[in-house]
């Protein structure tokens, strides 16, 4: 059975950056498209980013373009969000989903909306000190 792991969380400044990290297990990693949500107090989880199974094509939430950086390692089952120049409105729980149905990415709608996935992490919480 497919499991994730996520660490890399804690309490930043704003503009500071911070890596995370998701652990793939149970599978063959390299068969999965991969990405990140969060879910801030009080919203719904959003999509993040997501990466295919090559982690040659990538998508974000405009929100985070040209601050977020999606990135994958197959070798060693791991997809890592590279975030910088943090903001308040970043803080949030960030998990990490897994999709086998589209490694490829040609349906990145679908792998935006959560309720696609029935496969998560338990999260890791990010905080921004006000």
């Amino acid at each position: 059975q497919v499991q994730l792991v996520e660490s890399g969380g804690g309490l930043v400044q704003a503009g500071d950056s911070l890596r995370l990290t998701c652990k793939f297990s149970g599978g063959t990693f390299s068969t999965y498209a991969s990405g990140w949500f969060r879910q801030a107090p009080g919203k719904e989880r959003e999509f993040v980013a997501a990466i295919s199974w090559s982690g040659k094509t990538t998508y974000y939430a405009e929100s985070v373009t040209a601050r977020f950086t999606i990135s994958r390692d197959n070798a060693k089952n791991m997809v890592d969000l590279e975030m910088n120049d943090l903001k308040p409105e970043d803080t949030a729980t960030y998990c990490c989903a897994a999709d086998e149905d589209d490694p490829l990415l040609v349906r990145p709608w679908v792998f935006r909306e959560p309720t696609a996935h029935d496969i998560w992490g338990q999260g890791t919480p990010v905080t921004l000190s006000l």
